[in-house]
């Protein structure tokens, strides 16, 4: 095992952001690289979504913190102190998970597992929902629906690809193996938010991982060093980030107006 100082209270500390690479921030600067780096940097903090806020409430509970977080996030209360309705829907979910002995199985390993390792180079830190020694690495999902989604340029994709769960899958798996000596099953357990809640575990077939590694092997060290300051972060012109930041300086033709929205 690889030894380190990180911990629940400064696993997101802006030092071992910029230290480590972490999935959710490899998936980040996929999606735009500036808009990656201003939130490393707290230049630019994201709003708090509903989405977000009620995949973090059923985390919460299942890490035996949720008494934490409700403090932390007070704006899921009405001013009555009770519960709004989508964090209402958030314990229904967490009580259908419950009924299920099966995926509740695969919840039953070590909370919250802190590694670290490297790739390419590059220093690499991961926080495991279930870790079950010897035999799987589980992710805990809340998402809207089992769904394809529309991917700009690469058309309808899984939930977890579309999401890039198969690249977190892919660091999750290395940074195990470099620490155990063991290439363990990714597995998504994954409930939805629908009126009545949807479950699926998803084991990620091996090819999917090491494809999806191969991304991250081809793009962590751009990314490094643009957090190292030595390479510019590119802009995607079209997240909430870069709309904030955007600053006009020539008048678009109709057909470059096209072009850069053709997607």
């Amino acid at each position: 095992m690889i030894l380190h100082s990180l911990n629940n209270n400064n696993y997101f500390s802006p030092e071992n952001n910029i230290k480590y690479m972490g999935a959710s921030q490899f998936k980040n600067f996929e999606k735009c690289e500036a808009a990656a780096m201003a939130e490393i940097t707290e230049e630019y903090v994201p709003e708090k979504t509903t989405a977000l806020l009620v995949g973090s409430y059923v985390d919460a509970h299942f890490e035996g913190s949720l008494e934490i977080f409700k403090a932390k996030n007070p704006e899921i209360f009405k001013k009555d102190g009770t519960l709004k309705a989508d964090y209402k829907q958030a314990d229904y979910i967490i009580n259908r998970i419950e009924r299920d002995s099966f995926f509740m199985k695969a919840m039953d390993g070590e909370k919250q597992k802190i590694m670290v390792g490297e790739i390419e180079g590059v220093p690499v830190k991961i926080k495991i929902d279930s870790y079950r020694e010897h035999k799987t690495i589980v992710d805990l999902k809340v998402i809207k629906d089992f769904s394809p989604i529309y991917v700009n340029g690469r058309g309808k994709l899984s939930f977890y690809e579309a999401w890039g769960y198969d690249i977190q899958g892919a660091i999750y798996q290395e940074i195990v193996r470099q620490n155990t000596g063991e290439t363990l099953p990714f597995v998504l357990a994954a409930a939805t938010k629908e009126n009545e809640p949807d479950l699926q575990l998803i084991s990620l077939d091996q090819s999917e991982l090491d494809a999806a590694m191969e991304i991250v092997k081809s793009n962590i060290g751009r990314y490094a060093a643009i957090k190292a300051g030595t390479e510019t972060p590119t802009r995607c012109e079209h997240c909430d980030y870069c709309k904030f930041t955007k600053r006009l300086d020539k008048v678009l033709t109709s057909e470059e107006f096209k072009n850069d929205y053709s997607d």
